[in-house]
């Protein structure tokens, strides 16, 4: 096989691996907009809360302890403990039930039947207001997640893959990193539980009734309370899991909320209502950056994965703007 090919196919795997965790992110986004009809600014903020949260309860750090030492004039900074990180995702969980409630509470249940640029307003400044407390809570450096996952390119797989050379001294074999591997399959049960609770549960159907009129949601009987709560809840969770994810791959620091902005395209091109159509969608922007930074970048220069994603995304909305999965608006005249 030409050394050509083959890197290609290296590049196309990795390229599948990246957007699964783009997709990790879409997912939150897709279940808030499910529910609630409302775009969820805050997701990508939210896994950073979440993984800054699981850090500071792993290495046993005191909650604001920068704010405390400075008013009370001590240098007291760990509880001088190290929880188990299955304890500590178990415990970072409960604060994100914690904070769905506090948001449903405090921001939304005074905002139903608002306009939605109420709504998408209000989560832009919820995304501000979560940073600066994390950053409050927990500190701005750099921190690193070790949950225990595995890194590091798999050895099994480029040793078992080098024969498709041919003896290519060139070629050593494909090199896949083992915590994307992870995340692909715990991204795969995340759909497939999601799109059953969505379809097959009475929660699920309350939650995409509350989408579609707040009204008339509240006239039948469903709480608006409880349904926000609970999917705020799960996308709590699954900002969790991103941020684990990611904060793994690459540390956790202030970038990780960054994210978000790379799940704009992956939710434009699956839709905003479908859980499958953000896995499809991050697939699609996974592996379109790579191959086209592998096979047209060095023609124009390099740096097209920063790019690559919004073109083709603004190429969908031009032609398909509900996108691949996403419902068809139908308005009478």
């Amino acid at each position: 096989m030409p050394t050509q090919l083959l890197f290609g196919t290296e590049v196309l795997l990795n390229g599948l691996m990246a957007g699964v965790l783009y997709a990790l992110v879409a997912l939150g986004f897709v279940l808030i907009y499910k529910a609630s009809g409302i775009f969820n600014y805050a997701q990508g903020v939210m896994a950073l809360f979440a993984a800054l949260t699981l850090v500071g309860i792993m290495d046993g750090q005191v909650p604001f302890s920068h704010l405390i030492n400075a008013v009370l004039g001590t240098e007291v900074h760990h509880f001088g403990w190290h929880i188990n990180a299955v304890v500590s995702i178990i415990l970072t969980m409960g604060v994100m039930i914690i904070l769905a409630y506090c948001v449903q509470q405090f921001v939304f249940r005074h905002l139903v039947g608002q306009e939605p640029i109420i709504l998408f307003m209000a989560t832009i400044g919820l995304a501000y207001f979560m940073e600066g407390f994390g950053d409050l809570m927990w500190g701005s450096d750099i921190k690193k997640l070790d949950v225990g996952l595995p890194q590091g390119g798999s050895f099994w797989i480029e040793d078992n893959s080098r024969w498709l050379g041919f003896g290519n001294e060139d070629f050593y074999g494909f090199f896949i990193d083992k915590l994307d591997i992870v995340a692909t399959g715990i991204a795969a049960i995340l759909v497939v539980v999601l799109v059953l609770f969505s379809q097959y549960t009475k929660q699920g159907r309350a939650m995409r009734a509350v989408a579609d009129d707040h009204q008339a949601a509240l006239s039948v009987g469903i709480s608006l309370n409880f349904i926000w709560v609970m999917v705020w809840s799960v996308a709590g969770f699954v900002a969790l899991v991103a941020g684990i994810m990611w904060g793994a791959k690459s540390g956790v620091q202030f970038s990780l909320s960054l994210i978000a902005l790379k799940a704009l395209p992956v939710l434009m091109l699956g839709g905003f209502t479908s859980i499958p159509g953000a896995i499809v969608g991050g697939l699609i922007i996974g592996v379109g950056e790579k191959m086209f930074e592998f096979t047209i970048g060095p023609l124009v220069g390099g740096a097209t994965e920063n790019w690559f994603a919004y073109v083709l995304a603004l190429l969908f909305l031009v032609f398909r703007p509900q996108g691949l999965f996403g419902e068809k608006i139908i308005e009478r005249v």
